[in-house]
């Protein structure tokens, strides 16, 4: 099969969860011997063209008129996405699906789409709706209208929990048979042979403090204030400990004055971007992971530490609350709930067997449920089914066709005899 991957973010380009997702999904989709081609956007030094070992990576610049803002810089990355698509079909024949990845690329996909014949299958990896709880200006009302608009032009929908099934079958109204769940995955290789590093670890933590780990975005709905609003009870019950947050985002320097305000500028380390190497010495330098995410689709990071053989405390909200079993391989806390965060984050601290048996169980869950032969596997039967969807569609626009041109003869022909009796009969009186 011929895929055409659609998105604004590929490795070495990070800026949320999609890249590793549209990178990992790839490389296995090659290994079980389909053809994938990327089209992204073009950051920074990165090549314009890519064999990336059996995925080509085309990339695209955005520039030449100045967006007047993100929703502009959007529209004018479609359009060179679109020509860049359009090009590589021209000389290398058409592709028999496209696969969109989030409201981005929406414009591109559907351009393509209607201008090829070519049926897409789009992934909602979030909505703007549940990353702001609700629509509240008119810049988040494009956004949405767009996801609906991509959730329309697509023949299948892909969502990574039952949780996003639920949201966006109610939030953009689409047949409940529409809408796949499929997991994200994770390359079950990412920690083989990395082992702790004490060195490392100590440039952020001594050696009798328990780390406790954030990794990811720091924006407001991953939940990370509640986090720290947590550390004064545990650091009241287990004093060794030590909170490290490591990424970037919006609300640093928020979360800074809110780690001083509350006496804990000695407790709250902030790491800042951490590169591939050192997000993996991170996770096993670690003693608890925590992810508090107030909305989350399905927190790939979570599995991250769970590989990584970290006890992991979740918040029970979406993906997040699917991923973990309660005490049997994670720990749950309320989702915006500080107190039940620091409860959860104790029980693993004081309680070395519990801490050891969920780790080990998490470890084994991630293996059997979340790989990527599994996940490649089924998003090539959506893609199948899309492919077949569209071929009945057209098969049946065809049988329309043929049935409305010979109603037309057979009206033509009615319409003659009419004309030629009346024709008779006006000469036969004559």
């Amino acid at each position: 099969m011929k895929i055409l991957m659609l998105t604004w973010e590929y490795p070495p380009r990070i800026v949320g969860g999609i890249a590793r997702v549209v990178h990992d999904l790839s490389k296995r989709l090659i290994k079980d011997g389909h053809e994938v081609t990327v089209v992204t956007y073009k950051d920074g030094d990165t090549p314009y063209y890519e064999n990336d070992k059996g995925v080509e990576v085309y990339r695209v610049d955005n520039y030449m008129i100045h967006p007047n803002n993100f929703i502009d810089w959007i529209l004018q990355l479609n359009f060179n996405l679109t020509a860049k698509a359009t090009e590589i079909m021209n000389k290398k024949g058409k592709f028999d699906v496209i696969h969109a990845h989030d409201w981005l690329v929406a414009n591109a996909a559907k351009t393509l789409k209607n201008s090829f014949n070519i049926p897409i299958v789009s992934t909602i990896h979030a909505t703007e709706s549940g990353r702001n709880s609700g629509i509240h200006d008119e810049t988040q009302r494009y956004i949405n209208d767009t996801e609906w608009l991509l959730t329309y032009e697509s023949t299948e929908v892909i969502v990574n929990s039952n949780y996003m099934k639920s949201h966006v079958q109610g939030l953009f109204g689409l047949p409940f048979d529409k809408i796949n769940v499929v997991p994200n995955g994770i390359n079950l290789n990412n920690f083989t042979g990395i082992d702790r590093d004490y060195d490392f670890r100590r440039q952020y933590a001594m050696d009798n403090e328990k780390i406790i780990l954030y990794l990811g975005r720091l924006v407001y709905e991953k939940g990370v204030q509640h986090l720290i609003s947590a550390m004064p009870k545990i650091l009241a019950n287990y004093h060794d400990a030590k909170l490290i947050i490591a990424g970037k985002g919006g609300m640093l320097d928020e979360l800074k004055a809110q780690s001083e305000n509350m006496g804990l500028a000695n407790k709250v380390y902030f790491t800042g971007y951490l590169n591939s190497k050192q997000v993996q010495k991170m996770y096993k330098c670690a003693d608890v992971a925590v992810f508090p995410s107030t909305y989350e689709p399905f927190g790939i990071v979570a599995l991250e530490a769970m590989l990584a053989g970290v006890p992991t405390v979740v918040s029970d909200v979406g993906g997040l609350n699917e991923i973990v079993e309660h005490r049997v391989d994670g720990m749950k806390s309320y989702a915006g709930n500080p107190n039940s965060i620091a409860d959860s984050v104790l029980s693993l601290l004081f309680d070395a067997g519990l801490s050891a048996s969920v780790a080990k169980k998490a470890r084994a869950k991630v293996k059997e449920q979340f790989n990527w032969n599994k996940i490649a596997q089924d998003t090539h039967y959506i893609y199948e089914k899309a492919i077949c969807k569209t071929m009945a569609e057209r098969q049946a626009e065809q049988i329309e066709q043929e049935k409305a041109k010979k109603a037309n003869k057979a009206k033509n022909t009615e319409k003659e005899i009419t004309n030629l009796l009346t024709f008779r009969k006006k000469h036969a009186y004559a």
